[in-house]
């Protein structure tokens, strides 16, 4: 058994969250060691007697391979922090989700990506900016990411399936579950075409609490969240405020000043969020991407029209180290040396280019061209 599938069964246990993991992992403690864990060292952990003593009896190499093999059955992806392929961005955040379950197409999570969120009661100018915006993001080449709410979340869902671009759903609800119920057949076709993922496994009992959590994962894969409109209570402005905690940035769409939708936008105005009227005040930041292939159903509601490859830009740094390693495989040290750039400037170029897929890391800090 690997220390995948002891982390998976971890996150299924009762009364095992987030930071218990997170206190697990920073004290050192062997995912194996767990399986000779008694109720004290339970306890130790956080969890309260009776939980002590239900995860002491309850969690066994059976259990876990048990838990493990349910969700194999049921067709559902599973990556965790220990994965090579977790995803960077996410990895890079505070609060990272140790596990993610997903349905359609894994690639997507090393795709550069874009947040969109916004009110569940969107307004006809809203629909409209988002109908707009996800198309010519998508256009060139960003993976439109959202929580498939009603409103805003689901434009952008849609606009994005509808024009061949690619898209990835980040559920509040146990990864089997479409909700809000009406969104079902967009669940379906986001899955067929895009992604669809949640920490919350087949299974678990859907609860508001859930909904919140799920939007630092929104902003923790992306490179950075566009609020199209919000009132000034949204939710979505708990995913912008995630976005500034993992240093992610942060747009907004203006609206009318009289409209309460736009009160939350204009906001994030004020406290400096960058505007944006148009796709380029963002691919200003980011540059074009290869856009994504997407398989066209004609009969499908959300097909697409034609794609448009555009070219894949890279920075004058990005360029540096790409003819520096078409050399041969490099190690961080060796980088160091022959930029002369400090530790922060080459760990950011690299991570780009790992994001671009134009660079692999390997073992021991050595990176490669792909």
């Amino acid at each position: 058994m690997d220390e995948r599938q002891v982390l998976v069964g971890l996150t299924m246990l009762q009364g095992v969250g987030r930071r218990t993991v997170g206190r697990i992992f920073s004290s050192g403690i062997r995912l194996h060691d767990l399986f000779d864990f008694g109720e004290m060292e339970w306890a130790g952990l956080g969890l309260a007697a009776e939980l002590a003593r239900q995860a002491s009896a309850l969690f066994t190499k059976d259990w876990v391979s048990q838990q493990w093999l349910k969700v194999q059955q049921e067709g559902i992806g599973v990556i965790t922090y220990l994965d090579d392929d977790y995803p960077i961005l996410m990895k890079e955040t505070s609060d990272p989700a140790w596990v993610l379950y997903f349905l359609g197409d894994r690639s997507l999570l090393g795709s550069v990506s874009l947040a969109m969120v916004g009110t569940r009661v969107a307004t006809a100018y809203g629909r409209k900016m988002a109908e707009m915006l996800a198309e010519e993001l998508c256009a060139n080449g960003y993976t439109i990411v959202s929580g498939m709410a009603r409103g805003i979340d689901s434009i952008c869902h849609e606009a994005a399936l509808r024009c061949g671009g690619s898209t990835l759903a980040v559920l509040g609800t146990a990864i089997d579950v479409a909700y809000p119920p009406e969104n079902s057949s967009l669940y379906r076709e986001i899955i067929r075409r895009g992604l669809v993922i949640s920490e919350y496994p087949p299974g678990t009992k859907s609860n508001p609490g859930l909904f919140p959590q799920r939007n630092r994962i929104i902003a923790g894969l992306t490179r950075g969240t566009l609020v199209v409109e919000a009132d000034i209570r949204s939710g979505s402005l708990i995913t912008a405020d995630f976005a500034l905690e993992a240093g992610r940035d942060v747009f907004a769409v203006p609206g009318p000043v009289t409209s309460p939708k736009s009160r939350g936008t204009l906001n994030l105005i004020k406290q400096g969020a960058k505007l944006v009227t148009e796709a380029s005040d963002i691919i200003v930041e980011y540059g074009t991407w290869p856009a994504a292939v997407v398989e066209s159903d004609p009969t499908s509601v959300f097909a697409p029209g034609p794609d448009a490859l555009l070219r894949q830009i890279f920075s004058s740094d990005e360029e540096r180290i790409i003819v520096l390693l078409e050399q041969g495989t490099l190690t961080v040290d060796e980088l160091l040396t022959m930029t002369g750039w400090d530790f922060g400037l080459l760990h950011s170029v690299l991570l780009s280019l790992i994001i671009k897929k134009r660079v692999a890391q390997l073992p021991g800090l050595k990176y490669e061209l792909i």
